[in-house]
């Protein structure tokens, strides 16, 4: 044990395996294993060197994966539960050891638990290093290697992506083939992926794609801001894999070297007409994948996130997330941006009248935005050349004389008949902006000038009937004598209008 000792603190000195060998006449390879199991261990050479020579002979003294003595058997039985147990929030190798001690108290130390503990996780996952906390981190990636479906009205093959993303702490793993990586299929996967945990991790760690980054910084990288408005839906984070660093996301990049065996090489000979096809299929072997049990232990991945790993995820949110689109607009001088794919108007604070803002919209929601602070919301009207105003966004000044305005035109139809009034106050209530409101009231108060006060209001009390509230309406209503018929009157309309051609009952009797 003496020259072990001896080529450790050589080796601790900063010295070459080269130096080490010519100065002890030690082989290269027994060197290399002896300071592979030496950095393996996590101890520094001073807890090693305070060993006695039986506890460095149990550390050193043999190269093979089956422990010798009954006391390591024991120890060696027990790390697949330490391992899943280490997963678990608080919990520490030494609370571990200090609770293995109760149970064994002739059992291993402290520094004989550690070492032969990194040994055995060098052994069944010699690249997983990094430890993962339950609920705290999700990698995704896309696979190098593409799948394909084939065009049935074509026959031609469609490539397409893979999309795959692990769980830290458990490996349970999400696999969904997507027609590109651009942003849309990209968040699609992603939010597919969470659905299919059933919650959300503390964390995403992506690669530097375009999608998810939008400027690479070792500090401070820029995440996509489509990208980042579906993390915050999710209550989650963004944390970019540091370029060129590929142990940072090694457990995904491990995952899809896996699922090119257990999935690629199982669908290789099947042929599929669509991409639903083919990623059902691609379910069903990825469900064997996490149900398959974990090399050197008797649970597999779909157990360990059950157990350790499920409640700890985020809950999702009850409404899924929708993908906005984006473009840029100028504040028009009445405080309206235009959307230009519905050719519809909406209203911002007035204070940013000819600035340029970027426009968010969704099948739902429009947003409009200035240096990424949000200044106004709105539901979403697909209805062109209208105009959707919140009357908070208006200068005060233009509030109050909106608002005169409309007690203005209610007086003027209260003059006529109070059921002109009505109409008027019904028309105001469902014209979103004020002045087209106006417009459309003040037409409707010029007919009854063309007309007669008698003639509007009888047009205005039938358009009330039938819950129509426009100026085309009354204007047709006038144009065609309609308010001259008595409305109050109204024929069943499923009677048959008598005609000479129309057989009557008494024909078939």
């Amino acid at each position: 044990m003496s020259i072990t000792r001896h080529i450790l603190r050589l080796y601790a000195k900063n010295q070459t395996q080269s130096e080490i060998a010519v100065q002890t006449g030690i082989r290269r390879s027994v060197l290399k294993t002896l300071i592979q199991q030496f950095k393996g261990s996590g101890l520094s050479f001073t807890e090693i060197d305070a060993l006695n020579d039986k506890d460095l002979e149990e550390l050193f003294g043999t190269l093979e994966d089956t422990p010798k003595t009954e006391r390591l058997r024991i120890l060696y039985d027990l790390f697949p539960v330490i391992d899943k147990e280490l997963k678990r929030t608080g919990v520490t190798r030494r609370l571990l050891w200090e609770e293995y001690r109760k149970k064994n108290p002739e059992g291993a130390g402290i520094t004989a638990f550690l070492f032969h503990f990194a040994r055995w996780k060098a052994r069944v996952a010699p690249i997983m290093r990094r430890e993962h906390k339950a609920g705290d981190k999700l990698y995704i990636d896309f696979a190098g290697e593409k799948l394909s479906f084939v065009n049935k009205q074509s026959g031609e093959s469609k490539p397409v992506e893979v999309f795959v993303a692990v769980l830290g702490a458990s490996q349970l793993a999400y696999a969904q083939a997507v027609m590109t990586q651009q942003k849309e299929d990209f968040i699609q996967a992603c939010e597919d992926a969470l659905n299919y945990f059933g919650g959300a991790p503390a964390a995403i760690v992506p690669d530097n794609l375009k999608s998810a980054v939008t400027k690479c910084d070792k500090y401070e990288p820029t995440i996509n801001e489509t990208f980042a408005d579906f993390a915050q839906h999710y209550n989650t984070t963004v944390v970019p894999a540091r370029k060129y660093q590929p142990t940072d996301k090694a457990l995904v990049e491990i995952t899809i070297n896996i699922l090119y065996t257990r999935v690629y090489a199982k669908l290789r000979e099947e042929t599929f007409y669509s991409l639903d096809e083919l990623n059902k299929a691609i379910l069903i072997h990825l469900e064997v994948h996490n149900n398959l049990p974990l090399t050197g232990r008797d649970y597999s991945r779909r157990q360990q996130f059950e157990e350790i790993e499920q409640k700890t995820l985020l809950p999702l949110p009850a409404i899924r997330y929708e993908f906005k689109k984006q473009i840029f607009a100028t504040v028009m001088k009445n405080g309206h941006v235009c959307l230009s794919p519905d050719k519809h108007y909406y209203s911002v604070p007035y204070g940013y009248i000819g600035k340029r803002v970027k426009i968010l919209f969704s099948r739902y929601i429009v947003e409009a935005y200035i240096e990424c602070e949000r200044i106004a919301i709105h539901q979403r009207v697909q209805s062109e050349w209208k105009y959707t105003t919140d009357k908070e966004h208006l200068p005060p000044t233009h509030r109050f004389v909106a608002e005169l305005e409309s007690d203005r035109i209610l007086q003027q139809a209260a003059e006529i008949h109070k059921d002109v009034r009505l109409y008027i106050s019904r028309v105001l209530s469902k014209t979103p902006h004020e002045e087209q409101g106006h417009k459309v009231c003040l037409g409707i108060l010029q007919l009854g000038k063309k007309n007669g006060a008698e003639r509007l209001t009888k047009a205005c009390q039938r358009a009330l009937d039938y819950e129509i509230y426009s100026y085309d309406v009354i204007k047709k209503i006038l144009n065609k004598g309609l308010d001259k018929f008595n409305h109050a009157e109204k024929k069943d309309e499923s009677k048959m209008p008598e005609h000479d051609n129309i057989r009557g009952t008494e024909y078939y009797s």
